[in-house]
């Protein structure tokens, strides 16, 4: 039987141990949250932590979050980029809002958005695969032309090399409906896809890559010109947005790993007998 001083050590021992154990865990919080670019809610910290092997419960990371002040700070802001007022072809729209095929270099979307510096609008072109999330190729310039969108389509193609076939969805915008944008289509054998007129949901995929961005990144920022634009959009695509940001719909994996899970699956087993 222990005597009360005995007692007493036991459960100031006890306390301690509870604490350090609790301090750990609201540093690794912490960390996760400023590695997100002070992005994560509750469930993406939730998640981070179950992959590396902390089980802990969602309602005690969003209660570690509000005490340590960890609050995501989001401002919304649109400005349309298309200008479907051409007399160019359009394609017909057969990706349909399926969004979500079984293999990688299937389907690609592609679109436009703005981001603004103390010199002036910066363009975006990304083109991403919907299998993935990942983003395969994206091109930034000062000037909205074709040659921003063919760049974009460009690197992907050289970094995929996707077979023919691959359906390329994109909205109605001048530069997809280029002579310079369509041959280049043709060129690679890729099946081209626009949006319905005035249906943002035709491309939501793309549209929430770029909210997505905005509000982690570039809404939180102040670029002083082009240069520091790039720089900074271009590390948030590699570093964060591919390899490390979760995605609910790739069962919280960043495209990466998702991709890298996919292709370990469907490796074929070696026969050794």
């Amino acid at each position: 039987m222990l005597n009360r001083s005995s007692l007493y050590r036991h459960k100031q021992s006890k306390a301690s141990k509870t604490s350090d154990s609790d301090q750990t865990l609201i540093e690794r919080i912490c960390g996760l949250f400023n590695l997100s670019g002070k992005n994560y809610g509750s469930r993406r910290i939730q998640r981070a932590l179950l992959a590396e092997g902390i089980c802990v419960g969602r309602y005690k990371v969003r209660r570690i979050m509000r005490k340590q002040g960890l609050v995501t700070t989001w401002r919304r802001k649109f400005i349309k980029t298309t200008n479907s007022k051409h007399n160019m072809k359009v394609a017909e729209n057969i990706l349909n809002q399926k969004f979500n095929p079984t293999e990688p270099n299937k389907v690609w979307v592609a679109d436009i958005t703005y981001i603004w510096t103390a010199r002036g609008w910066l363009y975006l072109a990304a083109v991403i695969d919907l299998n993935s999330r990942k983003i395969v190729g994206y091109s930034l310039s000062h000037r909205m032309t074709a040659d921003l969108v063919c760049t974009a389509l460009q690197v992907a193609i050289h970094t995929r090399q996707p077979p023919e076939g691959l359906i390329m969805h994109t909205d109605r915008g001048s530069q997809y409906c280029s002579v310079q944008y369509q041959d280049l289509l043709s060129q690679y054998g890729v099946h081209c896809s626009m949006s319905h007129k005035g249906l943002c949901y035709d491309n939501a995929v793309m549209e929430r890559f770029f909210l997505s961005l905005k509000m982690e990144r570039v809404w939180q920022k102040h670029y002083a010109n082009h240069q520091e634009a790039i720089k900074d959009v271009s590390h948030y695509i590699t570093v964060f947005y591919n390899q490390i940001r979760l995605h609910s719909t790739l069962g919280y994996l960043s495209p990466n790993n998702y991709e890298q899970k996919v292709d370990n699956i469907s490796m074929p087993v070696s026969d050794f007998t």
